[in-house]
């Protein structure tokens, strides 16, 4: 009898499923070992072609390809794989129809019991002629990567297990090393080859007879096993740092390599990964530019922050304050930015909620959000996608200075609304003794501030607009001729007429006098 295990694939579309039959008993005791899961199909024939189990378990009715046309292609092309089919009982056409293209045996899903299909498998086994299973034997123990994979998960192994696991590797010491490394051309994946050579190459650099495991880790997420000797424990910060310096060489967007504290036992894997390592990896998001970060690295937590009044912010907008509504956000912001205690979920959905928010609420106020409206998912999705707080950061501040131009054009317009309510009234009291101060006092304004106003909003300024406007008039009624210059100084504001005629003639370049005879050729004295 081989001490090889037989190698089965699981094919189903619900996660769960699958889950449950990984997880649910030790297969390595029974001689079985889980090489892979897919999720239809057409994944799943790939996978065969790749790792080349003896027994296929699929489910019936899945997307993309379902388990008859699969059973077909396996049978097709890998004769000598069994497939065992997962069905529910109203699948039976499906299930008789893979039964006519050589399926080993079909399991109904809701009596789906672990020691039944055991035997099922153990059936099938049988029916390899270059496998026989080693059945109840105990096999030859777990795998060194079907461990790590248990660690990780939180699932329990024995202490012989783990021993006799650790007992392929030849150092006494351990560390773990990874981050969301993500290169120019996707994220880091230790399967590569490209991406050995270079791990090879750093470590015969740097830390020289270390033994390298990669943890079975969902993507982008790159996690490796470091086994070292005590003697090369201070030089695996270097190691990572050189690695950092290949990644960011490389053109990676993401190149902070997370090292987790040195440990003695296997069995502290999943443990170390799970406080320490992820942990890490989440708190990179707040170091950019770090290019190695340790626990020892992080600073001391800032003092509990005040949390955000989104009433104070909504007040100051009603009360279009936007200078002090923005500065307040931004000042929250940054001290949450600063805050690596932060879930980076809760930071990054605070930015996206404020987006939303701010973007209904000056629509409310009748600004013109349009473009925002148009905008706002852009945002969302750069701030989802961003790997660092200042990125995210930086996308709010887009945003908000895309707010401010809907705010001033808004400003503008009601702005020439009001210069234009200002020169019909000049224009209408001319006459008057007006003053900056008595247009003030009749338009609610403070003189100081509608001095400034009139000159950003006019091409002249409250006096010389005001002369100008005198000065026209005056021209209009000495082309008439019908009174003297005395009374039209008078008629149009002047109360002095030397004033009048200096005011006039700087505005024409001539007299009144002059004015009245070069239009009319007739002087008459006033």
């Amino acid at each position: 009898m081989t001490s090889s295990y037989c190698k089965v694939l699981i094919v189903d579309d619900e996660q769960l499923i699958r889950q449950g039959i990984k997880y649910f008993m030790n297969w390595e005791q029974e001689g079985f070992q889980i090489v892979g899961e897919a999720a239809n199909g057409q994944e799943a024939l790939e996978m065969v072609a790749k790792l080349r189990p003896h027994i296929v378990i699929t489910d019936i009715v899945m997307p993309l390809m379902d388990g008859e046309e699969l059973t077909k292609q396996i049978k097709l092309h890998y004769p000598e794989t069994e497939v065992i089919v997962l069905s529910s009982y109203g699948e039976f056409d499906y299930v008789r129809s893979t039964f006519q293209s050589g399926v080993a045996d079909y399991i109904l899903k809701p009596k789906l019991d672990m020691q039944h299909l055991l035997s099922v498998l153990k059936v099938a086994a049988e029916r390899i002629p270059s496998l026989q299973t080693p059945q109840g034997q105990g096999g030859t123990g777990v795998p060194l990567e079907a461990l790590l994979e248990r660690l990780l998960t939180g699932y329990e192994t024995t202490p012989e297990e783990t021993a006799r696991a650790a007992a392929h590797l030849p150092h006494p010491y351990y560390c773990l090393a990874g981050g969301r490394l993500v290169t120019r051309t996707g994220p880091l994946r230790v399967s590569e080859e490209r991406t050995q050579q270079l791990l090879a190459t750093v470590t015969e650099r740097t830390l020289p007879g270390a033994h390298l495991l990669a943890l079975p880790t969902a993507e982008p997420v790159t996690a490796i096993l470091l086994n070292v000797e005590e003697q090369a424990l201070p030089q695996v910060r270097v190691w990572a740092e050189a690695l950092a310096a290949e990644l960011g060489a490389g053109g990676s967007t993401q190149a902070a390599v997370c090292l987790s504290e040195p440990f003695a036992a296997l069995e502290r894997t999943g443990e170390v990964y799970r406080d320490q390592l992820q942990r890490l990896m989440g708190v990179a998001f707040y170091f950019p530019g770090q290019a190695v970060l340790s626990g020892q690295d992080l600073p001391e937590p800032p003092a509990r922050r005040e949390p955000f009044h989104l009433s104070r912010f909504a007040d100051e907008f009603k009360r279009e304050r936007f200078a002090a509504a923005f500065d307040y956000l931004q000042e929250h912001v940054q001290a949450m930015a600063d805050d690596y205690t932060t879930d980076v979920f809760e930071y990054k959905t605070f930015l996206g909620n404020l987006i939303f928010n701010m973007t209904v609420m000056l629509g409310n106020m009748n600004y013109d959000v349009r473009e925002l409206e148009k905008n706002k998912y852009a945002y969302f999705k750069a701030i989802e996608e961003a790997r660092y707080s200042d990125e995210a950061a930086a996308c709010l501040n887009r945003f908000v200075a895309e707010a401010r131009r809907s705010i001033e054009a808004k400003a503008a317009g009601s702005g020439n609304a009001n210069m234009k309510q200002l020169l019909q009234y000049i224009n209408e009291h001319y006459a008057e003794p007006l003053s900056l101060t008595e247009l003030a006092r009749h338009f609610h304004f403070n003189p100081s501030y509608l001095s400034s106003f009139f000159t950003s909003h006019n091409d002249e300024g409250f006096v010389d607009y005001l002369q100008r406007v005198r000065t026209d008039k005056a021209a209009e009624l000495l082309r008439a001729g019908e009174a003297t210059i005395s009374e039209i100084g008078g008629r149009v504001g002047f109360s002095d007429h030397s004033y009048f005629t200096k005011v006039f003639k700087k505005h024409t370049g001539l007299s009144p006098s002059r004015y009245r005879r070069q239009y009319l050729g007739d002087e008459k004295e006033g």
